[in-house]
């Protein structure tokens, strides 16, 4: 059973960082590609990062670019997202996921974790 657990949410004032982590099981970990989505109150789910199965291509959504940094590491089957300079918009609930694509979009992700929210004041 594949299992992906986040964590390293919290409150964070505008312009500070913050590091999530999600912790991934139940699968051969380096065979998956990776990706990071919000969802905000209200809103739908979108895009934020994405890295490949070795971790040599990345993919950002343009909101998060410059700010956020994905990253793996296949021999932990940890993957991370690095968010700096957070701004008040930055505030959802963040989910990570595996696809057996490397891909931006959430249909091709099969499974989720249960979300950690990020809380950025102004």
């Amino acid at each position: 059973q594949v299992q992906l657990v986040e964590s390293g949410g919290g409150l964070v004032q505008a312009g500070g960082s913050l590091t999530l982590s999600c912790a991934a099981s139940g699968r051969t970990f380096s065979n998956y590609a990776m990706g990071w989505f919000r969802q905000a109150p209200g809103k739908d789910r979108k895009f934020v990062a994405a890295i490949s199965r070795s971790g040599g291509s990345t993919s950002y959504a343009d909101s998060v670019k410059g700010r956020f940094t994905i990253s793996r590491d296949n021999a932990k089957t940890m993957v991370y997202l690095q968010m700096n300079s957070l701004k008040p918009e930055d505030t959802a609930v963040y989910y990570c996921a595996t696809t057996n694509y490397f891909s931006t979009g959430a249909p091709t992700y099969d499974y989720w974790g249960q979300g950690t929210q990020v809380t950025v004041s102004s």
